[in-house]
């Protein structure tokens, strides 16, 4: 319950997410052998923590989700990396720590059934060295059971 109300399913999600993504990512981002700015969520500013987007949607449910009443979602995390010359091995870092810290729990501390990581992008900065970020888009399937909405 969310001050005394019932809390949405939508969320739950985010609200699991961002706690992974401040934990346990973040624990696995430390034990790298490099420095790796940690994940935060706020207002940073000045390159002291990488703040992701978290985007949340529906997705279409497979026959068997509607059989077995799982509501399916599609969540987008992007991380903007500022352009330095190891933000395309920082990119990969947050990915495989985002990657690692899913497969230790796919339930998402008991908000989802299952997480999955479906997708990778990494994206240059369309002029290179002007400033721009590099970003790592990853994509999650979530699947939640009904009764809990």
């Amino acid at each position: 319950m969310s001050n005394s109300r019932a809390l949405f399913a939508e969320e739950s999600i985010t609200g699991a997410v961002k706690r992974l993504l401040s934990g346990r990512v973040n624990e696995i981002l430390e034990e790298m052998e490099f420095p790796i700015l940690p994940v935060e969520f706020g207002n940073y500013r000045g390159g002291s923590a990488v703040v992701p987007v978290i985007a949340l949607s529906t997705c279409e449910r497979t026959e068997k989700e509607r059989i077995v009443r799982l509501d399916s979602y599609s969540l987008t995390i992007t991380f903007a990396v500022p352009e330095r010359n190891d933000s395309e091995l920082l990119c990969y870092a947050y990915a495989t720590a985002v990657d690692r810290a899913l497969a230790e729990d796919p339930a998402l501390g008991g908000a989802a059934e299952r997480a999955v990581l479906t997708g990778k992008k990494y994206v240059e900065p369309k002029t290179p060295q002007c400033g721009d970020c590099r970003n790592v888009v990853l994509t999650l399937k979530v699947s939640v059971l009904k009764e809990r909405v």
